[in-house]
């Protein structure tokens, strides 16, 4: 069973910045890719950014040229840098290692709220 933790969440102001880390327990090398979804109040999740094992990435309409992905060397973390942060990303971010086969595996989320 993978284990997959977030961290960095928090509060912040309008245009500021927070960085997301989500650690594997394992190398993340083994999964097509990881992926940042989140979910804010009473609305569906929603997958925010990709990156996968080669390297590409896939970054939602709402949040490219403001987020970007990255990974440490060991493989086994992958980053989300939120810059120029707005109150409509406040929400609970989630990491998923996804799986060709089988079921997927999700982080237990962190909140990241963004006031005006």
């Amino acid at each position: 069973q993978v284990q997959l933790v977030e961290s960095g969440g928090g509060v912040v102001q309008a245009g500021g910045s927070l960085r997301l880390s989500c650690a594997a327990s394992e190398s993340i090398l083994r999964f097509n890719a990881m992926d940042w979804y989140r979910q804010a109040p009473g609305a569906q999740r929603e997958l925010v950014a990709r990156i996968f094992t080669g390297g590409s990435t896939y970054y939602e309409d709402s949040v490219k040229g403001r987020f970007t992905l990255s990974r440490d060397v060991a493989m086994t973390t992958v980053y989300l840098q939120m810059n120029n942060l707005k109150p409509e990303d406040t929400a609970v971010y989630f990491c998923k290692a996804h799986r060709l086969a089988g079921a997927d595996y999700w982080g237990q989320g962190t909140q990241v709220s963004v006031s005006s």
